[in-house]
């Protein structure tokens, strides 16, 4: 609507006729113009490769303004839920709406501890995996297996059974994901601590008592905190929007989320915080050479991984609260850190250089992370494991967004077909 309560609309001419569509505006960010009618009116459908022109849907979770670095989850800038709130918290604000008070939180969090145990005969069935396999496979074929588990929440028409299957996999995904990590290693599972917080007690099952001691220990659980906070959503990106793809057909919420996990297992989506330390461990095998390394970015014979962004084209207003972390962290440890030293050079020059900084070129989220989490000890197969426990809530918010949404449809998106046209099958002599 204009500001004088009229519909707005935009004309779409084309060769024989026209037809005005309605324009849409949100609370913030881009206009929309609404082109669900064009097949019917126009016998015509859009072509945008990627959606990356197209709405699916109408969200109230996040608003990502990429030009000016802005990322907000339900109105609250991301910047202050990290220095502020606690993922639980965020968890609270992105599926329910509303940050918690402190009665709702202690019984968010309760909830969450009483549920976070799993089955003795999904453990049965993780032990039986293949200990070599990716996490990332052995954790999205886990968590499509808890609806045969748990057969009483897998009706998305049931407010009890969605809130019972949100209770559940934010409580057991943490778990699964532990267990299946402690088997890579050849350490037996370590139980769930009901008298830790949910990022102490994930940090527990991991790793037992080897990272939790002093105030090195405290930076872990704080940096893990932080990092999944970073990542709880972010609009609608691959996974979320398979989340939601689905979804739409109303499948439950644990084959849903599978659906995400394994969109994120991708390396265009999930991998690039491994894909910087690897760049980072070129740098160091070809003797640490900056300067060259940049000339060969400039040359296109190789890419700068963990700068720039699809949305972002400032800074990544999440990478801000991760680099400091980072240092803290690194600060603590007995000897220094040839690849975070590595990182911050190569920051340092990259930013000194017109050449990214007119491109827009700047560190984002995952250009600290991978430094983080090695420092930590997890191996690098573990990376995209950890974005899926920060990347839970927000999916599980959009399912349940969607499936609330009385205009959703199946998703059914339409092609422009480039085969042959008809043509006679060949008669057998």
């Amino acid at each position: 609507m204009s500001e004088d309560g009229k519909e707005r609309t935009a004309e779409l001419q084309y060769d024989d006729g026209a037809l005005r569509l309605p324009v849409l505006t949100g609370s913030e960010g881009d206009e929309a113009i609404e082109v669900k009618t064009l097949l019917a009116k126009a016998g015509k459908v859009a072509l945008d490769p990627g959606f990356v022109n197209t709405a699916s849907c109408r969200s109230a979770i996040t608003y990502i303004d990429g030009d000016a670095g802005i990322l907000r989850y339900r109105g609250y800038p991301i910047q202050e839920l990290a220095t502020g709130s606690s993922f639980i918290e965020v968890c609270h604000l992105l599926i329910y709406g509303e940050l918690p008070g402190p009665g709702e939180l202690k019984e968010f969090a309760d909830k969450l501890k009483v549920n976070a145990g799993i089955p003795e005969e999904m453990r049965t069935l993780l032990d039986a995996f293949p200990r070599n396999g990716h996490p990332m496979t052995l954790l999205g074929s886990a968590i499509n297996t808890l609806a045969a588990y748990y057969s009483d929440s897998v009706d998305p028409s049931d407010p009890d059974q969605v809130e019972l299957a949100t209770i559940r996999l934010l409580a057991k995904l943490p778990t699964i994901a532990a267990h299946i990590y402690r088997n890579s290693v050849g350490e037996q599972p370590v139980e769930p601590d009901a008298s830790l917080d949910y990022v102490e007690n994930f940090l527990h099952m991991t790793f037992g008592q080897e990272k939790g001691q002093g105030e090195l220990g405290s930076l872990f659980v704080k940096a893990m905190d932080l990092l999944l906070i970073l990542h709880a959503d972010h609009e609608q990106n691959c996974s979320t929007a398979t989340v939601r793809v689905v979804g739409s057909s109303q499948a439950d919420m644990y084959g849903s989320v599978t659906g995400g996990i394994n969109a994120l297992f991708g390396p265009l989506h999930g991998g690039a915080n491994q894909a910087v330390l690897e760049m980072l461990e070129e740098i160091r095998q070809s003797g640490g050479d900056i300067d060259a390394f940049l000339e060969r970015v400039k040359a296109r014979e190789t890419r700068l991984m963990g700068f720039g962004h699809r949305v972002y084209k400032n800074f990544d207003p999440r990478s801000k609260e991760i680099k400091g972390l980072a240092s803290q962290i690194l600060a603590n440890q007995e000897r220094p850190d040839e690849l975070f030293e590595l990182a911050l050079r190569l920051e340092s020059k990259a930013l000194a250089d017109s050449y990214f900084t007119e491109r827009k070129l700047y560190p984002n989220v995952d250009f600290y992370t991978g430094v983080i989490y090695r420092a930590m000890g997890f191996p690098t197969n573990m990376f995209t494991v950890l974005f899926a426990i920060g990347r839970l809530p927000g999916w599980i918010a959009h399912w349940r967004e969607q499936a609330a949404d009385s205009s959703a449809r199946i998703a059914r998106p339409r092609q422009l077909y480039t085969g042959p046209a008809e043509r006679a099958y060949p008669g057998h002599a």
